[in-house]
């Protein structure tokens, strides 16, 4: 088992951070692959809950080591705040946590440009996390990025931060109507950060390719979901990176030919955050109550998600083009007190049933989601640990599932901790 990758099947908070934390406990290495602070993973085990952003979600394994690849882009108030949580909690970090020297910075006018241009959107907002994610990759291939290795010499620093402030000054005061930033203290300001991280940065990519010959294991963690995907997703309203299983690749320097296993998170209903079209969304009394019993708001911002049915139909989109070797079903709990469940199976378009999943936004925006209704078991299926003590509906509900997309799912969380996992 060279290389795992766990993958967000659908819009993201699919739950990665609870399979992640279960997984980590049988490979050696787990690695963030792309993303940024925007990604919010929570685990939970006995009493404890936590929420990380950027560290990966193996850190609460012991004997576990944790990579940030390059293909992530660091927020360094963020990543200080994390490690230091991380620490305070006990964990060991230094020796530990390995950040690629080619990733790339948040830079605090990431945050104000898009703060901005959401603002300047006004009625088109894409619905962005504000944390300056977009901006930062659109600087990394414009070729005007800022990247942890820069921080090594602060001459090299200060001319590409003088470069790179002049004209987004220019952007913010004049475009904008913004205020302009104080560029000396900018510069300041990362010349200390670079002592705080020094301790962490490595060449990852030499070190994962090593760990590999070594016969380690590593599981590669990818944030968001594929359905916000800049290529592969519902554009534009999709993140600025690629969570799709490609991005592994990019994003740590592996080779696809160390990729053996590819695991799709599933939430057992659908969920979306920000702006955007959402088939099977219930905008009503059901998609709230859905909500207020998953506890469904952002990790990240706390933003209520908008909630809905299952969506076989862009399940099978994103199993196709991540290649999906199996499956791991999330918050099957919160669907225990329904009488009725609907799946939506088909789509249909201008009056044609179709099992494709459009990649044009406005004929996305028509499709009407066509359902089959299955009966619920009305029984709290919270911690249940075997499939034979799941009740019989709830297995004819995962049956059905598996069955459409041809693949087979050996986890299945009925809650939110660590220990509610049936595991087959």
């Amino acid at each position: 088992m060279p290389v795992s990758v766990v993958i967000g099947s659908q819009w993201g908070d699919e739950g990665k951070g609870k399979i992640v934390d279960l997984i980590s406990q049988d490979v050696d290495i787990v690695a963030r692959y792309q993303g940024g602070a925007n990604a919010g993973h929570t685990i939970c085990w006995e009493d404890k809950t936590f929420v990380l952003h950027l560290i990966p979600s193996g850190i609460f394994q012991e004997g576990v080591d944790c990579v940030i690849g390059n293909g992530v882009v660091i927020d360094p108030v963020a990543m200080m705040q994390e490690i230091g949580m991380v620490r305070d909690l006990g964990y060991d970090v230094e020796g530990r946590l390995f950040i690629s020297h080619n990733a790339h910075l948040i830079m605090p006018y990431h945050k104000r440009i898009e703060e901005a241009r959401e603002k300047f959107r006004d009625g088109g907002a894409i619905g962005t996390t504000g944390r300056g994610i977009g901006p930062a990759y659109v600087d990394k291939f414009a070729r005007t990025g800022i990247r942890v290795v820069d921080l090594l010499d602060r001459d090299v620093l200060r001319k590409k931060i003088l470069a790179s402030m002049e004209e987004k000054n220019a952007i913010l005061e004049k475009i904008y109507g913004a205020e302009k930033i104080d560029v000396e203290a900018l510069i300041e300001e990362y010349v200390e950060f670079d002592k705080l991280i020094d301790p962490y940065i490595t060449d990852t990519t030499e070190f994962l390719c090593r760990s590999l010959k070594e016969g380690k294991r590593i599981l590669a963690e990818g944030a968001q979901g594929s359905l916000l995907d800049v290529d592969f997703g519902t554009y534009p309203f999709v993140t600025s990176s690629h969570p799709t299983v490609g991005g592994c690749c990019t994003g740590l320097g592996v080779p696809p030919t160390a990729i053996d296993r590819v695991i799709g998170i599933v939430k057992a209903y659908s969920t979306r955050v920000g702006n955007g079209p959402f088939p099977t969304e219930l905008d009503n009394a059901q998609g709230e109550e859905l909500r207020k019993t998953g506890h469904e708001f952002g990790a990240t911002t706390g933003r209520p998600r908008r909630c809905g049915w299952l969506d076989l139909v862009a399940l099978n989109y994103t199993s196709m083009i991540n290649g999906f070797t199996e499956l791991a079903i999330t918050k099957l709990d919160v669907l225990s007190n329904l009488e009725e469940i609907k799946i939506c199976t088909d789509y249909k378009l201008n009056g044609k049933t179709i099992r494709r999943f459009p990649s044009d936004l406005p004929s996305l925006a028509l499709v009407e989601p066509q359902y089959i209704t299955m009966p619920g078991w009305k029984t709290d299926i919270t911690g249940i640990t075997d499939w034979d003590a799941l009740p019989i509906e709830a297995r004819n509900y995962l049956n059905f599932v598996t069955n459409y997309l041809e693949v087979p799912a050996h986890i299945i969380a009925t809650g939110p901790k660590r220990e509610q996992t049936i595991v087959l």
